[in-house]
């Protein structure tokens, strides 16, 4: 298995928030495992803009439920069986003042599978810059 670091960048996203489509950052490859190293996002307006990222997933979780998981809050009540996964909301609404940057994602890693995507939204359009770095597993 290759391991590739990557960094992929985006200079003012996303473009049409009147549609209220996101700005698709990165999306998982066939056959990849990919895991989120960090995420910065910077306000690049004039005042101060809110920022959504959400985790996209239509892949089975893997993950079952057992009986006797105790350790966590609400482990064991589940009926054991896979589901798919769905949108996961990382950052919702956070505001970023003039001029600065967030960086989330930072020391907790989150691992996508094949066709899982990142995308990021904005109270302005085009007032959005970043950068994601990732290693991809193949």
């Amino acid at each position: 298995m290759a391991n590739t670091f990557r960094v992929l960048t985006f200079a003012a996203e996303p473009s049409n928030i009147s549609s209220g489509q996101e700005y698709h950052v990165y999306t998982t490859p066939a056959s990849t495992t990919t895991v989120i190293i960090g995420l910065i996002l910077t306000n690049i307006h004039t005042a101060q803009v809110t920022a959504k990222v959400l985790l996209e997933s239509d892949t089975s979780g893997d993950a079952t439920s057992s009986a006797s998981q105790t350790n966590n809050i609400g482990a064991g009540t589940g009926s054991g069986s896979s589901n798919a996964n769905t949108t996961a909301v990382l950052l919702n609404n956070a505001p970023i003042p003039v001029g600065s940057s967030l960086e989330i994602l930072s020391g907790g890693k989150v691992v996508l599978q094949p066709t899982d995507a990142i995308t990021i939204s904005c109270s302005v359009a085009d007032k959005l810059s970043g950068a994601l770095s990732i290693m991809e597993i193949t």
